[in-house]
């Protein structure tokens, strides 16, 4: 096998766009590469991995961390890490010279340069493989499902929880006024209303609101709230198979009237179409707002913010994740693309031949081992984390988990082979509802299907629903003004958008 050189959820139009550089690359390394058919013996020597680096620090070759895993795998090992920032200029280049690895960690998963790269000839289909591997065999077939383009998975997707989101509410808050947790909208809507009129941090200042939403809200935030009212993720199917935009939709435009008069009332923030993510967390940390639909996980960096500035803060989060509305059943829009993060994919002229993608593929799924798994999340007892006597994991030194560890951690095969027990409490409750959020996730039902006119035009066309939704919001037009926006967006490939998928969708289940 060839060694790597140089160590070191499609969602709503955020992927970058396929470039000519990119179509070229997959005719000559498709055209290049080997069949991969064949049942020949599995060539000796390291399985390669090209592997995304989401953080600073590059963990050093044949470290803990890796010796560890090979250790454990029985197979030597070679890393070569990407950094995330440069990732697609990586895979663009490494498409045109046919300088891959064994192992190609592909994501994002809505980025049509990655999917055309799969869908080429050059990566093999693992589907029917799955089934001879104990872990392999446990994906999700809801996931398995979100990974496959045009019936075909090209790689092991990469497991992430499906729905993390729910609403943070002020615990603290809720008691000065007397409130219960909300678990529906109207409830919501009068938490969020009291919030911004009735004084709940009792200083005596009306400086406070209900919800404090960002720039993104069209994207997370109010798109989270959206489900609530029954909307879908970016696309919808109806029975009789055809595909529709879920931004047109009534359900969509019902929850964009509430949220207009909850804005109107004062309990949103009024500069949320301009506020960033970082400028979010401020406000939240000084106690502006009570409300914030984000991931269930996030409780803890809030609190650990507002301490920083106040230790004595009474800071306190209800985590709420079974949000209903009306008669509507109980459901979550998946801000993961149905727990699908990437593909690990296995190139033919790398991975010549059965026998070695059987190979590859044994390596991979005993990186799905709970002992493999620790260590690519908590490294090694003793050096990186410790063991309380109540079971919760605690990293002992941060600096050196960050170095050797947390690079693995982001490249895992899943995230869900096993929850620890952590000592923070809203760590543990987080888990356990973003768990629960699994049988009531809804997923994208176009994500595995094909549209040219999407990969082309969808990121301007979001761009522009988007624009109208802020103008909605803040007042600037009116309802048939944002109706008008839509539908203006057929001519504009939208219309082109849904018949290609609704005929990819017909093909797929034909």
């Amino acid at each position: 096998m060839r060694r790597v050189q140089g160590r070191g959820t499609r969602r709503s139009g955020r992927a970058g766009a396929v470039g000519a550089v990119v179509v070229a690359a997959l005719a000559l390394t498709a055209c290049g590469g080997g069949s991969g058919e064949g049942g020949e013996e599995s060539a000796d020597g390291p399985i390669t991995w090209m592997a995304t680096l989401h953080t600073p620090t590059t963990p050093e070759a044949d470290g803990p961390i890796e010796s560890a895993l090979e250790e454990h795998t029985g197979e030597e090992l070679e890393v070569s890490w990407v950094p995330a920032a440069s990732s697609a200029e990586k895979l663009n280049s490494a498409l045109s010279t046919g300088n891959l690895a064994d192992i190609v960690s592909m994501a994002p998963a809505d980025s049509a340069t990655v999917r055309q790269s799969l869908k080429s000839g050059m990566f093999w289909d693992v589907e029917k493989y799955l089934a001879d591997y104990p872990n392999l065999a446990t994906i999700d077939e809801q996931t398995v499902a979100s990974a496959r383009i045009d019936g075909h998975l090209y790689g092991v997707p990469v497991q992430k929880n499906k729905a993390r989101y729910g609403v943070l509410v002020r615990q603290d808050w809720l008691d000065n006024l007397g409130l219960e947790v909300p678990h529906t909208i109207e409830d919501l809507t009068e938490v969020a209303e009291a919030f911004a009129t009735q004084d709940p941090d009792g200083n005596g200042k009306d400086d406070t609101t209900g919800f404090l939403d960002r720039e993104e809200s069209f994207d997370l935030g109010f798109r989270s709230l959206s489900g609530y009212f029954g909307a879908g993720d970016d696309f919808t199917v109806d029975d009789a198979g055809q595909v529709h935009a879920v931004f047109a939709s009534d359900e969509f435009k019902r929850a964009m009237e509430w949220y207009r008069g909850v804005y109107e009332s004062g309990a949103v923030n009024q500069e949320f179409v301009t506020m960033q993510k970082t400028n979010q967390l401020d406000a939240i940390a000084q106690g502006k707002g009570g409300i914030v639909v984000t991931g269930l996980f996030e409780a803890k960096g809030y609190l650990a913010t507002a301490q920083d500035s106040d230790p004595e803060t009474p800071m306190k989060w209800a985590l709420v994740n079974d949000m209903t509305s009306a008669d509507v059943p109980r459901r979550i829009l998946t801000d993961t693309g149905g727990g699908m993060g990437g593909w690990l994919a296995f190139p033919k002229e790398y991975v010549k031949s059965e026998a070695e993608l059987k190979k590859v593929l044994g390596f991979v799924d005993k990186l799905l081992d709970e002992e493999a798994y620790g260590l690519m999340t908590n490294g090694i007892e003793g050096t990186h984390y410790e063991v309380d006597g109540d079971g919760a994991v605690s990293i002992t030194d941060q600096t050196l988990w960050e170095q050797e560890v947390q690079p693995y951690a982001s490249s895992r095969p899943s995230e869900k082979v096993v929850t620890y027990k952590s000592s923070e409490p809203y760590v543990d409750e987080g888990n356990e509802k973003m768990a629960e959020n699994e049988e009531y996730s809804v997923v994208n039902p176009t994500q595995s299907l094909t549209s040219e006119t999407y990969d082309r035009q969808w990121t301007t066309l979001y761009g522009e629903a988007k624009d109208a939704y802020n103008q909605y919001l803040v007042g600037q037009i009116d309802m048939a003004g944002y109706e008008a926006v839509i539908d203006g967006l057929g001519g504009q490939g939208l219309d082109q958008i849904l018949e290609e998928f609704t005929a990819s969708h017909a093909a797929a289940n034909g």
